[in-house]
């Protein structure tokens, strides 16, 4: 799904992002809901980036990437956390490309997540290439994320991947009777 964002361009940089886990819903000017096998997930563009929610059996995650006013965590290049009964993890980097690289790059990534039956993109007013986009998936039992963000001023694409899935369990070894 695309849509034209109705507001200001707040998130103007890349290094003005920052990423929180476990944060209340935030104000969104689009939502994708999603059944994902027994997930539901909720993709939210916001004025100042992105926030995904994810509910299952097992409970609840939040992860918002976003400018954040008064936040002291800046986005990471990647996480790996414990969350509840859930394997969490992160990683984002930042690709800087020349004006006619990102241009290209810009329309590719619209048109796979627009197209997409798990995708959402909203395109920022005063430039066709300013834009977030996220685009979802369940896959072996995990629920996987990726999402990427536009800074055509700068030449700057910041992508970034998540998966979410059960813990691990080890079994117990026991000694052999003898």
């Amino acid at each position: 799904m695309l849509t034209t964002l109705n507001t200001t361009y707040t998130d103007t940089r890349a290094a003005d992002l920052a990423w929180a886990l476990g944060r209340e819903p935030l104000p969104a000017l689009a939502t994708l809901d999603l059944e994902l096998t027994g997930a539901k997930l909720q993709l939210r563009l916001l004025g100042a980036s992105h926030q995904v929610l994810l509910e299952e059996e097992r409970g609840r995650c939040s992860e918002t990437v976003a400018c954040i006013p008064g936040s002291s965590t800046p986005l990471p290049l990647g996480v790996a956390k414990r969350v509840g009964d859930w394997e969490y993890e992160f990683a984002a980097r930042v690709e800087v490309l020349t004006p006619g690289s990102f241009a290209g790059r810009a329309q590719e990534l619209l048109a796979l997540v627009s197209d997409h039956p798990h995708g959402l993109a909203g395109v920022f007013p005063g430039s066709p290439h300013a834009f977030t986009a996220m685009l979802a998936q369940h896959q072996e039992g995990q629920v996987h994320w990726r999402t990427w963000h536009a800074y055509p001023q700068d030449g700057q694409l910041v992508a970034t991947r998540t998966r979410v899935g059960a813990r691990k369990r080890t079994a117990a070894r026991h000694p052999a009777a003898t």
